[in-house]
């Protein structure tokens, strides 16, 4: 659908739909209707109210909306230091998410505190440029008590391996380690454990993995006449897994997938920055070139997040967050996965909150994300929900029951909701949970839709980062290595038949003959790639590389 075909825009939310009021119902509301004086709440409205009134900085999500009215007087927030608690942001399609993670990621920005995006559809770069004023951004203005303002924000965009536009993300194989390589090659748990035992030894030999060609040449090494006997003592690499992983990379990179793996490795620590002026930068990973590929982004999402972990410091609960990470389309990290990897997952966002990080999970309904880690996200962003089919009402009755009690009658509330509103509970300065609030939030105050191609590339070609990162690199590596010594090796093989038949010739002349050739044994244990294999075993190269949770290379900063 073009931009000129598309049904009017709604102030704070997306595309703009009719708000189906259940009867009965108590957090919904029309759109125009009248904003409430403070002196009309009382009851439960008004304990609702108190319950978020913080008294440290604080960011503005919207006004309380109770008994069918908004009351701007009751400005619903969330509190700056519990943001790195981590959150989930949900509700059906078209319902508004995507204009929350902008008017969340503008006030974090305003703040000084930066922001990582991942922008699926294309429609996020407009938090880069001021918001268009108008007649339904008044109108929601005033009914949530918004002074609102158009207002860009400082942004970098950023594409896996140079994909689409952005500057290029690019993870070396070895970093990326072998338990997110499993889960986006779609290996089973025997053939990921076989993918670990060739992390293992390329990298205690000082094989350095850096692209897929590179894991190719040692997984066709270990299994070739030469190297089959390296991993025999540590339980050896079979040639029908050996098989699977291979077809596995080549149907990977088939896929275009290839040039996310390489160099120059994008360092993470660039999503922790602050513009000059001291807002947080806001960082928007441009997705829509590899949205059918919906396994790798959110594996390489999850690579982003573990690479943050495994290099950041401890700093325990600070006045705000070092980052604030948006993790959208959450479900398609969760599909498939095998319990150690999402032990992993719930390992990592437990304790990220000390290191000052904090993830919200985006996604259509809480039960997309498993229990262990939604028990871990202590601020909940709730859109609308839909009851059309006997699936979509478990799925409500479920997410209701993720909530703390509430005098709202919540089935009936979610399912009336309309675009830009939502149900909203986070963590109270001292971290006990909030009252259920109904909520019509705010408007963005920057562009809501995406700013146009000329003035993207514009952007990424003016970042300090471009020239940093935008040309691949492709240095020696385990693929130019293991090529060389097989080539050394085949070059010592002819130079050894040419002896001989100089032998023989010599033999047949009667002259003496020289001393004998080795075997075919020594031949191979003297060959230069054992040699240099040997060798690197002493140097820093050759040193195992320390992993992480999920497998991940550690890195100092």
């Amino acid at each position: 659908m073009s931009a000129s075909e598309q049904p009017p825009v709604a102030a704070g939310g997306a595309q703009e739909a009719p708000t189906a009021q259940a009867p009965g119902a108590v957090g919904a509301a029309p759109a125009a209707a009248p904003a409430a004086p403070a002196a009309a709440l009382a009851g439960p409205a008004a304990e609702i109210a108190a319950g978020y009134a913080f008294q440290g900085a604080a960011l503005d999500l919207g006004a309380l909306l109770w008994d069918g009215a908004c009351h701007p007087d009751a400005p619903i927030r969330i509190p700056l230091p519990v943001l790195n608690r981590h959150g989930l942001v949900a509700g059906a399609t078209g319902t508004g998410k995507t204009k929350t993670l902008q008017l969340i990621a503008e006030q974090l920005s305003a703040n000084g505190v930066p922001v990582f995006l991942a922008d699926i559809k294309g429609d996020v770069s407009g938090v880069s440029a001021p918001g268009e004023d108008g007649e339904r951004v008044r109108e929601r203005a005033a009914q949530v008590g918004q002074e609102w303002r158009a207002t860009g924000f400082p942004c970098e965009f950023y594409g896996l391996g140079g994909t689409g536009p952005g500057i290029p993300v690019r993870a070396t194989v070895t970093s990326f380690g072998p338990v997110l390589l499993s889960k986006v090659l779609q290996l089973n748990q025997t053939q990921e454990q076989s993918l670990g035992l060739i992390f293992h030894y390329a990298d205690s030999k000082g094989l350095e993995l850096v692209d897929l060609k590179d894991l190719r040449a040692v997984v066709a090494f270990l299994v070739s006449d030469t190297g089959k006997a390296e991993l025999k003592g540590i339980g050896g690499l079979s040639t029908v897994t050996a098989g699977v992983i291979l077809r596995s990379i080549t149907a990977f990179e088939q896929q275009g997938a290839g040039e996310f793996f390489g160099e120059p490795e994008f360092d993470t620590a660039e999503f922790l920055r602050t513009a000059a002026d001291g807002r947080g930068i806001v960082s928007v990973l441009e997705l829509p070139a590899v949205q059918d590929k919906p396994q790798l982004f959110s594996t390489f999402l999850m690579w982003m997040l573990a690479d943050l972990f495994n290099d950041l410091p401890e700093v325990g609960d600070l006045e705000k967050p070092k980052l604030v990470f948006f993790f959208d389309e959450a479900h398609l990290l969760f599909n498939g996965a095998s319990k150690a990897f999402l032990a992993s997952i719930t390992q990592t966002v437990r304790l990220i909150r000390s290191k000052g990080i904090g993830v919200f999970f985006v996604t259509q309904t809480p039960k997309d994300v498993p229990s262990d880690v939604l028990a871990q996200l202590g601020n909940r962003v709730q859109h609308a929900l839909r009851a059309f089919t006997p699936d979509d009402a478990k799925a409500l009755k479920a997410t209701v029951r993720t909530f703390p009690n509430s005098p709202y009658e919540l089935e009936e509330v979610l399912t009336g909701l309309g675009t830009g509103e939502a149900v909203i509970t986070v963590l109270s300065e001292r971290g006990a949970p909030t009252p259920v609030a109904a909520t019509r939030l705010r408007a963005p105050e920057s562009l809501m839709g995406p700013i146009d191609a000329v003035a993207l590339e514009a952007a990424v070609k003016g970042s300090p980062l471009y020239g940093r990162y935008a040309e691949a690199v492709d240095r020696e590596s385990a693929y130019e290595k293991l090529t060389a010594e097989q080539q050394a090796a085949e070059a010592e093989a002819l130079r050894a038949a040419a002896a001989k038949d100089a032998e023989k010739a010599q033999k047949q002349g009667g002259g003496r003959a020289p001393k004998p050739e080795p075997s075919l044994t020594e031949q191979v244990v003297g060959s230069g790639i054992f040699k240099s294999l040997a060798r690197s075993i002493g140097t820093q190269l050759g040193r195992e590389i320390s992993r992480s949770i999920f497998g991940t290379a550690r890195r100092g900063r």
